[in-house]
Order: C-alpha cells, then sequence, then structure tokens
C-alpha cells in the first residue's frame, strides 16, 4: 500500500462579480450578476466567490440581494463573500440586510498606506479593524481580512505587518488575503514573503490574491501555493483593474499540471464561462488567450498536423477535452496534406492523391489572398474542385468593376483564348451585370455566345462569419432543348466567385464548341 498522501485542496475563491468590475467599462446589472454567479458556483464548481462591495450603490444592493436568495435556496450561502470597510457597524449592516454572511474586510497591509491614506497610526488603525470585526461577530456574520498592499508592506515595514496579523489572530478571522495590490511580484519574492507568513503564523489559512502588471500571476500562484497558501484568487478572463487578476482557467489548469495540488474546478466549464463573461462583460478573449481563446487548440503548420497523425507527437497534457473542446487544424497558405487529411477524416471525406492535391493547391491560393480557411469551408473548396474543368481553354485575365452609389455600375474586361486577347468595357444594373455585359462583347470577338443566367445563389458556411468563404452556384439556362446546367465557383469574395463560375461556364461552352 502506498504511503503517498492524498493531493492538498487549494479553495478557489473567484472574484469577477467585484474585482473584475473594476475593469474599465465593465458593468453589470443584477440579473447578469445572478447568471454568472450561478454558473461559477454551480457550473464550473468554484469554492467561493466575492459578488459586490458594501455600500457601492443601490444596484450593488440589489444583486447581493437576488444572489443570497438564491445561494440560500441552493446551500450555497456560506460561499458567497462580499467586501467590506473598518467603518465600524456599516459594511456589516448593510452586508447582513442583503442576506450576506461572509465578509472581506479590507484592512491596509503596509503601513504606507495606513498613514497615507487613512491618516491613521497603526495603532487606531488596528483599533477600527478590531471594532468591526467584533461587531460582525455579534451579527453572525463570518470574517476574512485583506491585508491590500502586503505586497509592498511585508518588505518596506514588516513589523507593521506582524503587527496586524496579531491582532487579528485575537479575533476569528476565518482567512487572510495576502494581496499583491499592485502586481509587483515575481515568483521569487512571491515564495519568500509566504514563506515568511506561513513559517510566522503556522496556523493561519492564507490566500493569495495577485494582480497581472508583468504577466506573472499564474506564476506567482503557484509559487504561492507551494509556499503554503490553501487558496488562491482568480477572475474569469482576468478582468480587473489594469491588467487585471489572475486568469481562472490558466491559473487553475497551471496548478492542475504543474504542482501536486488539485482544485475543485470542473474544467471541462471553463470555456462556456469564460463566453458568458465575454458577453455580459463586453470584453472580447484574445483568440491566442490560454484555455479559452478560440485558436488555442488549433493547429495551422502542416508539420504539427502530420505529427499529430504519427502518434499524437505535438499533444500535451494540454487537451482540449479536458475543457470541452475539440483540436482542429486550420487551411491556409502553411497547410500540408496532413492538415487536409486531418479535416477529411473528420468530414468523413475520401479523396484521390489528385484531387486532394488540388484542394490544397486552392487552399494555398487562398491563403495567399490572407484569407484563413475554417474546416467548415473544406465542403464547398472540394464541390468547387471538383466540378473545375480539366482543361482550361478560356482564361479571365482581368477585370475591374467599379460601383457608387450616385453612378452606373461599370466594368472592364480582358479575356484570353487560344494565345489571343479581347477586351471590353460595359455598364449595367449591377455590379456583376456590368461585368456579363462587358465579358458578352469580349468574347464574341472569339464566336462565343453566353448562355442566358436563370439563376443566381450564394451562400456561406454555417456560422454566420462575414470572413467565411463565398460559396456561388450560377444556374445556366439550356439551349435546343439541354436541361438547365450549372457552374460553382468558391472565393473570399463574393463578386470573385461568381467570376470564377462565370469563367467556368465559358470553358464549358468553349470545349463543346470543339467537339
Amino acid at each position: 500500500m502506498s504511503d503517498a498522501s492524498p493531493p492538498r485542496h487549494i479553495e478557489v475563491m473567484d472574484t469577477t462579480l467585484r474585482d473584475g468590475e473594476q475593469t474599465p467599462e465593465v458593468s453589470y446589472t443584477p440579473e447578469e450578476k445572478l447568471q454568472l454567479a450561478r454558473a461559477l458556483l454551480a457550473d464550473a464548481g468554484v469554492d467561493r466567490i466575492e459578488i459586490a462591495g458594501t455600500r457601492v450603490s443601490e444596484g450593488e444592493r440589489e444583486a447581493a440581494r437576488r444572489i443570497c436568495r438564491w445561494a440560500r435556496r441552493a446551500g450555497f450561502l456560506r460561499r458567497i463573500e462580499m467586501l467590506g470597510y473598518c467603518d465600524g457597524t456599516k459594511s456589516v449592516d448593510w452586508l447582513h440586510e442583503t442576506g450576506g454572511r461572509v465578509l472581506n474586510l479590507l484592512v491596509k497591509g503596509s503601513e504606507e498606506h495606513c498613514r497615507g491614506q487613512l491618516r491613521m497610526s497603526p495603532e487606531q488603525h488596528r483599533k477600527k479593524v478590531a471594532e468591526t470585526l467584533t461587531y460582525a461577530r455579534k451579527r453572525r456574520v463570518r470574517s476574512n481580512v485583506y491585508l491590500e498592499d502586503w505586497s509592498s508592506g511585508v518588505i518596506a515595514s514588516p513589523e507593521y505587518v506582524f503587527a496586524m496579523l496579531r491582532e487579528l489572530s485575537e479575533h476569528r478571522v476565518e482567512r487572510v488575503f495576502l494581496a499583491d495590490t499592485l502586481g509587483i511580484q515575481a515568483p521569487r519574492d512571491v515564495r519568500r514573503a509566504v514563506d515568511l507568513m506561513v513559517a510566522s503564523f503556522p496556523g493561519t489559512h492564507f490566500e493569495y490574491h495577485c494582480h497581472n502588471d508583468y504577466g506573472l500571476s499564474a506564476a506567482n500562484v503557484i509559487a504561492a501555493v507551494e509556499t503554503g497558501c490553501r487558496g488562491i484568487h482568480t477572475s474569469v478572463n482576468g478582468l480587473g483593474e489594469r491588467a487585471g487578476n489572475a486568469r481562472l482557467a490558466e491559473t487553475v489548469a497551471a496548478i492542475h499540471d504543474h504542482t501536486s495540488y488539485r482544485t475543485s474546478v470542473n474544467e471541462s466549464r471553463l470555456v462556456s464561462v469564460s463566453r458568458l463573461v465575454e458577453i455580459f462583460s463586453g470584453k472580447e478573449v484574445a483568440a491566442n488567450t490560454p484555455i479559452v481563446g478560440r485558436d488555442v487548440f488549433t493547429q495551422t503548420a502542416g508539420i504539427h498536423a502530420d505529427g499529430d497523425a504519427k502518434g499524437d507527437l505535438y499533444e500535451s497534457r494540454l487537451l482540449p477535452g479536458r475543457f470541452g473542446r475539440q483540436r482542429r487544424y486550420a487551411l491556409g497558405k502553411l497547410s500540408g496534406k496532413a492538415s487536409i487529411d486531418q479535416n477529411l477524416a473528420r468530414l468523413g471525406i475520401e479523396l484521390g492523391d489528385h484531387e486532394r492535391d488540388l484542394v490544397l493547391q486552392r487552399i494555398v491560393e487562398l491563403g495567399d489572398k490572407k484569407k484563413r480557411v475554417a474546416p467548415e469551408d473544406l465542403r464547398f473548396i472540394i464541390a468547387d474542385v471538383l466540378k473545375t474543368p480539366p482543361e482550361q481553354l478560356l482564361r479571365i485575365e482581368h477585370y475591374e468593376v467599379h460601383v457608387a452609389s450616385d453612378d452606373l455600375p461599370q466594368a472592364s474586361v480582358r479575356v484570353a483564348f487560344h494565345g489571343e486577347q479581347a477586351e471590353a468595357k460595359a455598364s449595367g444594373d449591377g455590379g456583376y451585370d456590368a461585368f456579363m455585359n462587358a465579358l458578352k462583347k469580349a468574347v464574341k470577338t472569339f464566336g462565343i455566345d453566353v448562355p442566358q443566367l436563370q439563376d443566381f445563389r450564394v451562400r456561406i458556411p454555417p456560422g454566420g462569419r462575414t470572413s467565411a468563404l463565398v460559396e456561388t452556384v450560377i444556374t445556366w439556362r439550356g439551349e435546343d432543348g439541354e436541361d438547365a446546367w450549372s457552374t460553382l465557383a468558391v472565393d473570399s469574395d463574393q463578386l470573385a466567385a461568381a467570376v470564377i463560375a462565370t469563367e467556368k461556364m465559358l470553358n464549358a461552352v468553349a470545349a463543346r464548341s470543339q467537339s
């Protein structure tokens, strides 16, 4: 039997609804806060959430009431926390009236902040802290304490910090939050400072609250938990003041993969919570954001797709399935045959080597036009390639179309056929009509008659992306009892797709005339 002890649990307190709302231009309605509270606790499984600051506004009060009513019915009330101040009875009464039962008391963690901002001596501040904590206990409100600017205070005024910790130990404070308020720490600083706290006050439940000003929040969190912190603070998508707080998704994943500790967070729900916060906050998540970004499980280079096909050579512990996502293989100018094969296999499509090479050639052409081809576009490209005439007799070498709100559409075209060229200009009722009128003039030089257009259809793949490829299908009226027939083309530009489909039609007509 193994003597190894089970992984230690790290508590996650998420402050998206309080500290995260300090992000510029972010403000949630009471209903949005309730929806996010449900998502964080019931769906994502964080241990606790901080939902408000006391005495902020009536909207904040109403949001706190709604969340507390729901939490009481759902059995989550002990996991709801609110920020309060050393104001005697005011913050505690405000919190209690909303139905809350856990106060996160904001206390100055450095002597400089105590004297400079509060205009108090350390003794006076500790007295105010004691008064507020005593009153909270009388009202049966549990208390945690933020040591604001602790990261500076533990260096510049350690005697002040120790005196405050001794004061807090005399009250029933459940947790002490070590706050890197200004985001100044690096991992080595965190290790030294947290180790000092844990060694000096071994019975205290410390939690680490950091900001991401240097982009070091996840690394600092790992340093904190490995040095003895029992909990960490996060916000979804890293929302918060300045560069924001530690991001929930990447912080949890980093703890699980780079330490022996575990959290209660459900990794498979992190993306859905991120999307919800993205919608409610109006703050978009960058496509390359770890874990939740839209591109982070997408392979672009063909060599990576080839390596995955030959044994998952480019996979790591950050498997997309952990987070309810799938690996994708982007299609563009960097694609190789392996990228095509991965996407074809997912679509259940088999192509011969020649057809696959034609598809790859078309994708690379689109990539050179700065077009990224989504897997959803692939069916269109295959249809386009498979319906391309094997020999191109006639080529539309150049075209221009000018459309303005106060002028008749104008078009010019240059066509090549059997080594000869013909040019023409014309106007029309629309851009494509002007193009067709010019084209008819040009190809008449070669004795080619353009059949009558019967139907013109345009579509994009499902999803409504304005950047999606455009598939254009044009149906031409048959002559002398011949059935109508269609040509299809795909491009990133609607008019270009129509021109390519028209060019296919001309080649078909030219081939018939020579047969």
